[in-house]
């Protein structure tokens, strides 16, 4: 490895402290980075537990960089990823977090396997969630503090969340602000409801088709199945959604997407921007006869007319 560092092993000892030894002038925490990010080999292997044994003639190899782990996994991808947070692009049927009958096969658990083959210590901790038939991006912080850093202050530190559905027919207008409460009920189900909490879902449309129309859809609030229950709401449900109203179901899956992600690093500072394609299906669906009319996840001057709740 290019200007990496060699030492070979005098006499048998512990990793962690020899390696403190070798790098007098660096403080035990720098030292203990480097096996945490994958920057230490002993004989041409990577390895990361402190306490790995040594013995004489062992070779140890550090580099002045990081390895990163690649995550490989066909329902899930990572995006970006550093010291506090991952941004990953989830694909539909995934659940978020883990519940009472499947904690394996969710984001949380694939995250968490990842991070661990780095330091068995690692964690993930979730910021916000998508609902398991939803696809697209979402984040998850690497600790407790960057966690509640991104929970408290939400609403300062996301500037923006975008996604596309297909919804049934053409909703008129053809772009909008849907203005109406949401609560649930024991089923779980979300619904309208003046005694509900304040919602405000942004749409406008992309193409339309005979029986289908792609929008555009930006979120002033993060209320539970917003998207889904506005668009019921607005007889114009998400295709795919039988649970909120949908008649069809022409890609075997809910149609609806997270395809921008933007935020105020809660670290660093630095504004983070991240954006998906439209799912190819999407495009295919809609394209019957269809009308373009703009272009997703992109900024839009365009005024819209505020769709009062009933």
């Amino acid at each position: 490895m290019a200007n990496s560092i060699m030492f070979r092993v005098k006499q048998e000892a512990m990793l962690l402290p020899f390696l403190i030894t070798n790098f007098s002038g660096k403080s035990r925490t720098t030292v203990k980075s480097y096996l945490a990010h994958r920057q230490v080999d002993v004989n041409g292997v990577a390895v990361t537990q402190f306490d790995h044994p040594l013995r004489v003639g062992d070779v140890v190899t550090v580099s002045p960089e990081r390895k990163s782990v690649i995550l490989r996994h066909p329902s899930l991808r990572i995006v970006f990823e550093d010291e506090w947070v991952i941004v990953v692009d989830k694909r539909n049927g995934l659940l978020s977090m883990g519940n009472e009958r499947e904690r394996v096969k969710t984001a949380y658990h694939i995250l968490s396997e990842h991070v661990k083959k780095s330091d068995s210590k690692n964690r993930i901790f979730i910021v916000h969630r998508l609902d398991r038939e939803t696809s697209g991006l979402m984040m998850f912080a690497k600790s407790q503090r960057v966690q509640e850093t991104m929970q408290k202050e939400w609403k300062a530190r996301v500037l923006d969340r975008r996604y596309v559905a297909v919804v049934e027919g053409r909703p008129s207008p053809s772009h909008g602000v849907v203005e109406a409460p949401l609560a649930e009920n024991r089923g779980y189900q979300v619904y309208v409801s003046p005694e509900g909490v304040p919602a405000s879902t942004r749409y406008r449309e992309l193409k339309h088709g005979d029986q289908y129309t792609l929008l555009e859809l930006q979120l002033d609030t993060g209320r539970k199945n917003q998207i889904r229950a506005h668009m019921q709401y607005m007889g114009h449900p998400v295709a795919g959604d039988k649970k909120y109203g949908a008649a069809t179901d022409p890609a075997g899956r809910v149609m609806l997407h997270a395809c921008r992600l933007a935020f105020v690093h809660p670290v660093t500072g630095r504004r983070m921007d991240f954006d998906t394609a439209v799912p190819a299906l999407f495009e295919t669906i809609t394209v019957t006869s269809s009308v373009v009319t703009g272009h997703p996840c992109r900024e839009t001057a365009s005024k819209r007319r505020p769709v009062k709740s009933r």
